[in-house]
């Protein structure tokens, strides 16, 4: 755990809304809410810890984005987001 935990963090970096649209158009993104920790969510994916991520779905705190979110998001393309890619997924949180 530990190893994934640190090459995890390795993989977190910043990125404008632009830049993952190509992400959007293959239904990769997750929208991980402000309450979790990007990482913690991202171990838990890799990890295959389903209750624990279906649990924070039905909690609403991981989702797809919103059609109210991608337009937001599109009028304002350098919106950035804090990003974790967790294969096939990129999970983004709003900074």
């Amino acid at each position: 755990m530990a190893d994934l935990r640190a090459e995890l963090t390795q993989n977190l970096d910043e990125a404008e809304w632009e830049w993952l649209i190509p992400h959007l158009e293959r239904d990769a993104i997750i929208i991980v809410g402000g309450q979790l920790d990007l990482l913690d969510v991202g171990i838990a994916i890799a990890g295959d810890n389903i209750a624990q991520v279906e649990q924070w779905i039905d909690q609403q705190l991981l989702s797809k984005p919103s059609t109210a979110q991608m337009e937001e998001w599109n009028a304002n393309s350098s919106q950035r987001f804090s990003t974790l890619i967790v294969q096939p997924y990129v999970l983004i949180q709003t900074m």
